[in-house]
């Protein structure tokens, strides 16, 4: 009875020429510290084939693993932060019991909570060579305990990762959970498909979804290991969200000592500011990976540093979401006197083929009477870049793109000293003015260039939607066109309404440079001195 007694207390009865378990490790200590990492060490126990630790916080497992040598590192470690550590030894007969818990420490000074924008990323350091899981939750909690927001990594087989680590949906419009993204402006919202997890240089960013902080607020992190290799717990990464910005001018820096870290949290804050008041928001340099929604908004200016240095790039296109509003860019809708200065906005998608109807911007002005500016800025995609309704004056600026890249239902749309650059074969304009008497698209003193590689001819002025209901209002004034301009001009089928133009109505041109117009077609006009007046100057144009 004895001897089974302890064999079920896990012991060999001595003489029986079994293996015995192995002793419990002796003088367990630390041998070094730095401010993420430990260094550990104990006697070596004879008969011991590797040695089990575990590394607790708050009585909580927080790291483990299995050595064959008498110690150990542990690293990826908070500063300042006092663990536990037990030892136990391992043999063919199974383990010793733990070591009695020591109490070491890294050095420096526990991090105390940051104070961030609401929008900002979270970022933990993940180390190199990590890769994203398939599965485990990011969570973001009130101090309190109140679930904010959630990212669940099994999303991450509804998304294709590009190269530098943006995520698209595989299925247009798919139902991608945690991976979309709604983007509030005032009491509405715009559905998006965007990137929550990003990993770059050991570093893994988390965007949250829109609006889910408030500001002023105190949060904790967790996230499981299985996300990026590092599981975060209740007490790692706590923090707190900067207050109210106030005043009408917000400013936007990517590395979080402005307002806001995202150009959409600016103009989500700029939508509770009353419908009318002149906000201005000044984006600092850096690329912003973001798509973007304003709405119902009057008397907006968003001004970067330059075009060179304030870029906001993302890719999305018909592809990805169904619909001129969701597969653009920036859609800006029913805001009056927006202005943008000093930036470029690109839709980065990419085909081979170069199809995909995937506009930059669509200023969706339902009232015939309301202006955008854009000044000094830069428009790129490939198919339907730019959008619009309304009034609007693009000065100073470059267009690019190669299929219907200028298209909409203008009042006036007039282009003044810019560059309207032709990526590969195609069509610039497609005009839908739903008035005869309306001016619909002007070029004045533009430049009309292409990329390098794109044949000489393959490019036309304009080409029809083909609806008779609406007109094809299209004016090129004193423009310089290359050799990519086709000898014809307009693209004929389907013929242009009205197919035979007037000075008032239809396609048209005066002092074009830099080609022969001798052997345009008849769809398009050559206008006089004195008809081209009308088209002369802004004011003539737009009336402001």
């Amino acid at each position: 009875m004895a001897a089974l007694l302890a064999i079920a207390c896990g012991k060999t009865p001595q003489g029986s020429g079994a293996e015995q378990l192995p002793g419990v490790p002796q003088n367990v200590e630390l041998h070094s510290a730095t401010e993420t990492s430990l260094t550990l060490q104990w006697n070596a126990v004879d008969g011991a084939k590797s040695y089990e630790w575990k590394l607790t916080l708050d009585g909580a497992d927080v790291k483990s693993g299995s050595v064959s040598q008498r110690n150990v590192t542990v690293t990826g470690l908070t500063p300042g932060t006092a663990y536990g550590f037990s030892v136990q030894a391992v043999n063919d007969a199974g383990k010793s019991g733990w070591s009695t818990s020591l109490e070491v420490s890294t050095t420096g000074s526990k991090p105390v909570p940051g104070t961030f924008c609401v929008d900002a990323p979270l970022v933990v350091e993940v180390g190199s060579g990590t890769s994203l899981g398939t599965s485990g939750l990011i969570q973001v909690f009130k101090a309190d305990g109140t679930l904010v927001d959630k990212i669940d990594m099994a999303d991450m087989a509804k998304v294709k990762v590009l190269e530098d680590g943006t995520m698209v949906p595989v299925e247009q419009n798919g139902n991608l959970g945690t991976f979309m993204d709604k983007l509030p402006s005032g009491s509405t919202t715009r559905k998006v498909h965007y990137t929550p997890v990003r990993l770059k240089g050991g570093k893994l960013y988390v965007k949250l979804h829109s609006g889910v902080l408030d500001h002023g607020g105190s949060y904790y992190v967790t996230m499981d290991e299985s996300v990026a290799g590092k599981a975060v717990g209740k007490d790692d990464m706590p923090f707190t969200t900067k207050a109210v910005p106030s005043g009408t001018t917000l400013k936007v820096s990517a590395d979080g000592s402005a307002d806001f870290c995202t150009v959409q949290g600016a103009l989500s804050h700029a939508a509770t500011l009353g419908k009318d008041t002149a906000v201005i928001i000044e984006v600092g340099e850096g690329t912003y990976h973001e798509l973007l929604f304003l709405q119902g908004k009057n008397n907006v200016t968003l001004r970067g540093v330059s075009r060179e240095k304030t870029v906001i790039a993302y890719p999305n296109s018909e592809l990805y979401m169904t619909g001129s509003d969701n597969r653009c860019l920036f859609l800006a809708t029913d805001c009056n006197n927006l202005v943008l200065e000093n930036l470029t906005i690109e839709n980065t998608f990419y085909a081979q083929d170069h199809k995909g109807q995937a506009e930059t911007l669509y200023y969706n002005a339902h009232t015939a009477s309301f202006r955008l500016t854009v000044e000094s800025c830069a428009l790129i995609s490939w198919q339907d870049t730019f959008l619009c309704k309304g009034e609007v004056w693009v000065h100073n600026s470059l267009i690019a793109g190669h299929c219907d890249y200028i298209w909409g239902y203008p009042k006036a749309c007039l282009f003044e000293d810019c560059e309207i650059r032709s990526r590969a074969k195609g069509y610039i304009v497609q005009a839908r003015v739903e008035d005869a008497s309306y001016k619909g698209f002007v070029f004045l003193n533009c430049r009309l260039t292409a990329e390098s590689g794109v044949a000489d001819g393959s490019m036309y002025l304009a080409r029809s939607g083909g609806d008779s209901s609406v007109y094809d209002n299209v004016t090129y004034i004193n423009c310089s066109m290359s050799s990519v301009i086709a000898p014809a001009g307009w693209y004929t089928s389907p013929a242009p309404t009205p197919s035979a133009p007037t000075a008032t109505s239809g396609w048209k041109e005066y002092g074009t440079t830099g080609v022969s117009t001798a052997s345009r077609n008849v769809y398009g006009k050559i206008l006089t001195a004195s008809e081209a007046e009308p088209y002369s100057s802004k004011a003539a144009v737009l009336g402001w």
